[in-house]
């Protein structure tokens, strides 16, 4: 028999909600944890590719400073629930964790599903009543106040509700943007949502010719005055219609809000950090003297893979069996380009199947960012994804997810 009413309802059994659910639990609450999905925590089983990068060991500044010119806005739930608070809450639950890198966070299993396990069990020891195939219709509000929920089983009444729906990233996972529209009947802005942390599409079609092809360290950047100091490494993958892998991802970020605007981003990527052209051009000429006899795109192989090293030659201007002897300078001057600082136009991304986190949402001007109560709905709180505040790959967005939950779950009733 479900209860006709709780002291705190919590929308969406994601890190978020699960977190802000064990909170007010643990502060003695009655707190009924709604989610719309036939099982919780389905998207958490997804985050780091099974691994569950849950959070990294960044300073709070740093860490604050990677979510852009909102990240300050966190700072009262890093300061109530910070990495290694997390990993101090997470090891009190018998997930121990552990920074193989010394700075990304997993736990020690290398499990997603053991974390989702501990964060359920905990949920259930405190006394949190799940509540699942809960679609939620419509909040109920009094005088600006809350006073519960419509759902699919009928009115649930409360005084404290918290959204964490989470933004409309992995929607099979239950993120369907529900939120915003609940949000909304509360008088909130919602920031255009966006798909970010997403693989990016070329104009260009040579690298679609290198699909599967994956490089250690590149460095990219949008190539426009205001991003090239911005340059981001990591790992980078050829796919059949661009380019993915951790910077990429990451540049997304930006890149996408600009693709809405612009219809196309100009980035360039150097495959080979550390050249300048002038470096590649010295390298070739030292190929034209000692090495006259072998192609180019053998020498360049030997740099880089095989199949890469052809596309470049023939991007180039070069027939890729073209010896070292005979290569000419246009074709020199263009391929030591290609790899200091290779351009590329996007001109399209993944869409929300594909994205990691949501970029917009609940606007923060109309959030108490000590409490993450909405400042137009007393009694409403608000907690994770569905908050207009995103961050980089790399546990970033799921500490987010935990401390604002923490944060939400924890302040002092309405």
């Amino acid at each position: 028999m479900i209860p006709d009413s709780f002291d705190v309802l919590v929308v969406g059994a994601g890190p978020a909600g699960l977190m802000a659910a064990i909170a007010a639990a643990r502060a003695g609450r009655r707190v009924g944890l709604c989610e719309q999905m036939p099982r919780a925590g389905m998207k958490l089983l997804s985050t780091g590719g099974g691994r569950c990068n849950l959070t990294n060991t960044a300073e709070p500044e740093s860490f604050m400073a990677a979510f852009g010119r909102h990240g300050r806005f966190m700072e009262p739930a890093l300061a109530r629930l910070g990495s290694q608070g997390l990993r101090d809450f997470m090891a009190a639950l018998g997930v121990p964790t552990i920074a193989p890198d010394g700075f990304h966070v997993y736990p020690a299993s290398e499990s997603a599903a053991d974390v989702q396990h501990a964060l359920l069990q905990e949920s259930k020891r405190c006394g949190v009543v799940l509540l699942l195939d809960t679609k939620v219709d419509a909040l109920r509000t009094e005088n600006h106040t809350i006073s519960g929920l419509e759902t699919n089983r009928g009115f649930i009444g409360a005084h404290r509700v918290v959204l964490a729906c989470g933004g409309r990233s992995y929607p099979k996972l239950g993120a369907t943007g529900s939120g915003y529209a609940l949000a909304t009947q509360a008088g909130h802005t919602i920031m255009d949502p966006l798909p970010v942390l997403v693989p990016l599409d070329t104009r260009e079609e040579w690298p679609g010719q290198c699909a599967g092809i994956s490089l250690e360290n590149v460095e990219a950047w949008i190539d426009a005055p205001r991003f090239r100091q911005a340059k981001l490494d990591g790992g980078l993958v050829f796919t059949h219609h661009g380019v993915s892998g951790p910077p990429i991802l990451n540049l997304s970020r930006d890149v996408v809000p600009l693709l809405h605007r612009n219809g196309h981003v100009p980035i360039r990527i150097s495959l080979l950090p550390g050249r300048t052209p002038t470096a590649w051009l010295e390298l070739f000429a030292g190929w034209q003297h000692d090495q006259g006899r072998r192609t180019v795109a053998r020498l360049l192989g030997e740099l880089l893979p095989a199949r890469l090293a052809e596309a470049l030659t023939a991007t180039a201007g070069a027939d890729p069996a073209v010896c070292a002897a005979e290569f000419a300078r246009p074709a020199r001057e263009k391929l030591a380009e290609l790899l200091s600082g290779c351009p590329l136009t996007i001109t399209g991304a993944g869409d929300f199947d594909e994205a990691m986190v949501t970029r917009g949402g609940v606007s923060l001007r109309e959030v108490d960012p000590h409490t993450l109560q909405s400042v137009i709905t007393r009694g409403l709180f608000f907690a994770g994804e569905i908050l207009d505040l995103d961050g980089p790959c790399g546990g970033y967005n799921l500490q987010w997810a935990f401390s604002s939950g923490w944060l939400a779950g924890n302040s002092p009733s309405p």
